[in-house]
């Protein structure tokens, strides 16, 4: 929760807030921006309580529904959505990224141009600038319509007359374990030649395979949410798409998001029943599924084709990439490009490398892609200094259709970001200038900045799809705390090397369907580094979780143990008082930390430096008995005050 929430919940200033938290015994700072949302409950709790044993009639005591004022006449006002990037926001407030990053930096928030920022820390940043934020998808609609409608101009302005048959894009959709990865892995085997087999070096997020002599490209995303991203910035991404529906298991809650998604996007698509080879097959269940979402099989009379295939062995794929060109055939005047003018594509993978920077791929939708090109993606400034087929082969162009992987980019782009070839060299220089003026720092880097903990991971895959699906999850899991790096991945079993890899980083190792080498299950039994073997994804990412939550260091909360009444003063000192109490409620513990209380204000706080009890020191008095306590603090205690006593406690952060 935001700490402004907490401080306006109870019509409070921070200069009152911060305070009165920190005598509640919560170390929250007064930089302090966010806090965890079960230690933000446990703050409201304590001051209610606190007010409550006040017994003081206040603002506190009150039960308010908090009425929001409306924004003034004239106000500057932004719409936030949950998530938007730093460029995002910088386009929003209409500011430059280097001044927003700036700003960012001086709150201790160290974000790269491309990082999320979560509403609450974006609403602050907001405020600074003069405006009142609101919480709404508008700049998000806005700028994704802008994007679009743009994309779309530019492919309407060609010339008509040079368009062009290009092959199909196709996307693989449907629900989880029903089996894409293993599909698109298959489609990949079959349909490349073995000598060429060995060339399959490169996941680039995208790839083309050719049957019967024509080229189709598959777009290899992680799940829905990357398609959908991908559409909603890029207009149509996608020719056609193959619905994965497995034979055993049938229509799901993710296969309806999918046809949902498809139906959204005017998507045409093929059906591909996977897991045919399983006892359990049931195609029959599978198009009764289907005939209730209104999709009729063609065998039934209706329009959808179903094609019946086995990732696992390898059968029906020829059929269902027949199927495929067929759909692509009857959709082939929306299938059309112009090869020749200045390219423009859509970003469908991005990341930074560690050795080579910047690596991004594009799926080229008009024009040619060129080395040596000068570019703009999404207001990132470049220059094509390389480009690699999804075969990692050397290409020095790549016409539509045609997904290559970039470099010479300023700054990692926006998964969906429309990529434009430009000949107007001062725009390009102007936001070059930007882009090496900002202080772009590795996520590492960043986190250590903030002085997160790390959690370093080696991640080892049996296939291309599942890493990049695994790493486009860890992406997801929540950073706030911790910061999770992929500091290395790769394919086949769990080595030496990457064994010493994580322990020299005070990483772990995680391996997906993948064994341990010989050497790497040697060195397992010495090695300080965890490693661990999954078989789901899930439980691969709810481990990566639970690793994260260990590195937190835990959290000091205060519990309230004990309330005594002062019955006499003995002895007052300059930083310290001896002094008889009654006590009255639970206990009160040696060396515990008090609150002295005075009607219904807190007049001054310490610890209890020793405890008697029949003239003997004891570690703790219950209630009902009296004792002698020396109180170690400002001599501030009089007969009749009172005394809240706290335990201290360590609490694992979650």
């Amino acid at each position: 929760m935001n700490v402004t929430e907490l401080y306006r919940r109870f019509n409070m200033n921070k200069e009152e807030f911060f305070p009165l938290v920190q005598s509640l015994g919560f170390a929250i700072g007064e930089r302090a921006i966010k806090v965890d949302d079960r230690v933000a409950q446990q703050v409201i709790k304590a001051i209610e309580d606190w007010n409550r044993s006040q017994k003081k009639k206040s603002i506190f005591a009150e039960e308010k529904t908090e009425v929001k004022e409306a924004p003034k006449e004239g106000a500057k006002t932004i719409a936030i959505p949950e998530k938007i990037t730093v460029k995002q926001f910088a386009d929003a407030l209409k500011k430059p990224v280097t001044e927003v990053i700036a700003v960012l930096m001086r709150n201790g928030i160290f974000a790269t141009i491309n990082e999320d920022l979560d509403f609450d820390t974006a609403s602050i940043i907001a405020e600074d600038f003069g405006y009142v934020p609101q919480k709404g998808e508008a700049f998000e609609k806005e700028k994704s319509k802008e994007q679009v409608e743009k994309l779309e101009r530019i492919l309407a302005g060609k010339d008509q007359g040079a368009l062009r048959e290009r092959a199909p894009v196709v996307v693989v959709m449907g629900h989880v374990d029903h089996g894409k990865t293993s599909l698109l892995d298959k489609i990949r085997s079959a349909t490349v030649a073995e000598k060429e087999a060995g060339g399959i070096t490169q996941h680039i997020g995208a790839y083309q395979i050719t049957l019967q002599k024509r080229a189709i490209t598959f777009i290899d995303t992680p799940g829905h949410e990357a398609f959908t991203a991908m559409r909603s910035r890029g207009a149509n991404i996608a020719d056609v798409a193959i619905l994965v529906v497995a034979a055993d298991d049938g229509i799901r809650p993710q296969t309806v998001e999918a046809i949902e998604i498809m139906e959204k996007a005017g998507l045409p698509f093929v059906v591909a029943v996977n897991k045919m080879d399983k006892e359990s097959a049931d195609i029959e269940k599978v198009k009764k599924g289907l005939s209730e979402l209104n999709l009729i099989p063609e065998d039934w009379g209706g329009k959808t084709i179903i094609v019946p295939v086995s990732a696992l062995k390898g059968t029906g794929i020829e059929d269902l990439l027949s199927m495929v060109l067929l759909v692509a055939d009857m959709n082939k005047e929306k299938i059309m490009a112009a090869p020749t003018g200045d390219a423009v594509g859509t970003i469908v993978e991005s990341h930074i490398d560690s050795n080579i920077g910047p690596v991004a791929t594009v799926l080229v939708q008009s024009g040619t892609l060129k080395i040596g090109d000068l570019v703009v993606v999404g207001g990132v400034p470049g220059k094509i200094k390389a480009m690699k087929n999804w075969k990692g082969e050397q290409v020095k162009e790549a016409p539509p259709s045609m997904p290559v992987q970039i470099l010479g980019l300023k700054a990692a782009p926006v998964v969906g970001d429309v990529l434009e070839v430009t000949q107007d060299k001062k725009i390009l220089k102007s936001k070059t200038k930007q882009y090496e003026s900002v202080a772009f720092l590795k996520p590492q880097q960043a986190a250590k900045e903030k002085g997160k903990p790390q959690l370093p991971i080696v991640l080892k895959a049996d296939t291309l799809g599942s890493l990049e699906a695994i790493v486009g999850a860890l992406k997801q899991i929540d950073q706030e705390k911790v910061s999770i790096s992929v500091i290395n991945k790769g394919l086949g079993a769990i080595t030496e090397n990457d064994i010493v890899q994580a322990e020299a980083a005070r990483g772990v190792v995680m391996g997906f369907n993948v064994d341990l080498t010989p050497g790497g299950q040697e060195l397992s039994y010495s090695t300080t580094a965890h490693i661990e073997k999954f078989k789901i994804i899930y439980e691969l990412l709810d481990a990566v979780k639970a690793r994260a939550i260990e590195r937190l260091q835990p959290i000091k909360v205060f519990e309230k143990i004990g309330e005594g009444k002062v019955l006499k003063i003995f002895k007052t000192n300059p930083r310290s008082q001896i002094v008889g109490v009654h006590v009255e409620e639970g206990s009160i513990k040696s060396n515990a930390p008090i609150k002295i209380l005075r009607g219904d204000k807190k007049v001054g706080e310490g610890y209890i430096g020793q405890l008697q009890s029949d003239k003997k020191n004891v570690g703790e008095v219950t209630s009902g008995s009296d004792c002698g306590i020396r109180f170690d603090g400002d001599p501030v205690i009089q007969e009749g005050d009172y005394l809240e006593v706290y335990e201290i406690k360590e609490k694992k952060q979650a």
